[in-house]
């Protein structure tokens, strides 16, 4: 019913930055909060950053002062702007949304996945 497509992850050196895109499409009325999670190698599936449909945003101490999420409701998208990587924000990043359908159900969405590798 509902499809996040993310795009933007690849091989950065550290100090550099890239730009996470997530895309929802499909049988959508509206959308609550999305947000980013990552998941490295042997680790738990964590939050990175959270924006709700009004705008208000939350993130990782790890992360806060270097990566910004935002969103364009109009489009049904999420961004996250990540500067100053380090080797440390290695991994999968996953966009999550939570989509109010045509059918006024609510249900939890995940994306495909993003591989994020900061390495010099």
């Amino acid at each position: 019913q509902v499809q996040l497509v993310e795009s933007g992850g690849g091989l950065v050196q550290p100090g550099g930055s890239l730009r996470l895109s997530c895309a929802a499409s499909g049988s959508i009325f509206s959308i609550n909060a999305m947000g980013w999670y990552r998941q490295a190698p042997g680790k738990q599936r964590e939050l990175v950053a959270g924006i709700t449909s009004g705008g208000k945003t939350n993130y990782a101490d790890s992360v806060k002062g270097r990566f910004t999420i935002y969103r364009a409701n109009a489009k049904n998208t999420v961004y996250l702007q990540m500067n100053s990587l380090k080797p440390e924000d290695t991994a999968v990043y996953y966009c999550n949304a939570r989509v109010n359908l045509m059918d006024r159900s609510t249900r939890g969405y995940w994306g495909q996945g993003t591989q994020v590798t900061v390495s010099s």
